[in-house]
């Protein structure tokens, strides 16, 4: 759909592609364990993970998955 859209730079499309594909798999790959990590974590601190680790698991997705895309972008299309 890119490459349709932007004729003039069809040749960073599969850049662009690797780079969406990369981001979101090192995302999934972090959430998962951060999913195990953060509720192991407030537990030996003595907080009740069910209540607390939605916020924090919500922030660290959050965070790597921008940093990653941006990242990403910046060292292979740019």
């Amino acid at each position: 759909f890119y490459a349709s859209r932007q004729p003039e730079s069809a040749s960073q499309a599969p850049m662009l592609a690797l780079v969406i594909l990369l981001a979101m798999s090192g995302s999934c790959l972090m959430s998962g364990i951060s999913g195990v990590l953060i509720p192991l974590g407030l537990r030996r601190v003595g907080a009740d993970p069910a209540v607390a680790s939605a916020i924090f698991l919500t922030t660290v997705t959050d965070i790597v998955g921008m940093g990653l895309m941006l990242g990403l972008a910046t060292m292979l299309v740019l």
